[in-house]
């Protein structure tokens, strides 16, 4: 399947988006964009150091992967963005109006455990409830689908591109 939709793959730290990313944009035809790797290195000391982001740290974030994902328009792409609130999500909107969230969901004991089995990440499992208590799942109003995370990264990836086109019908 090849889109030139621009993707936004989205949901709390430790669902996966960093493994799912480049086999989503491998199964569209795309390119891939670590969402991570847009991080300001003071948020990334920041996080590390276990204190959650605020709203002032993360706008650049959010700006640069915005101006990313508008630079992929018409071409597509898939870009990682933990886009949890509302909010975030408009800000992404506002540099890339046609984007696409795909919200990768699951259970809280999975994904807590799924984080305390990653190495080299800098993401601590003691801001997982932060992670949470700021998540607001995509309106009605948004372009948007879910995708469950249970199963292994393939089959997850398998179900992500049936649900995107599904959409795209």
């Amino acid at each position: 399947m090849s889109t030139t939709r621009v993707v936004v793959l989205m949901g709390v730290a430790g669902t996966g988006k960093t493994t799912i990313g480049p086999l989503l944009a491998a199964g569209l035809g795309v390119p891939y964009a670590e969402g991570d790797d847009f991080h300001p290195p003071a948020n990334i000391a920041k996080m590390s150091a276990g204190t959650p982001l605020d709203d002032e740290d993360r706008w650049p974030w959010l700006d640069a992967i915005g101006r990313w994902a508008h630079g992929r328009e018409g071409l597509g792409g898939v870009v990682s963005s933990s886009a949890l609130k509302r909010v975030y999500r408009d800000r992404l909107r506002s540099e890339a109006p046609g984007v696409l969230f795909l919200h990768l969901t699951g259970d809280r004991a999975l994904i807590e455990q799924r984080m305390s089995e990653r190495k080299g990440h800098f993401m601590p499992t003691a801001l997982l409830d932060s992670q949470f208590a700021a998540l607001q799942p995509l309106g009605e109003d948004e372009a948007g689908l879910d995708v469950d995370i249970t199963g292994t990264p393939e089959a997850i990836t398998e179900r992500a591109v049936a649900a995107l086109r599904r959409f795209d019908q």
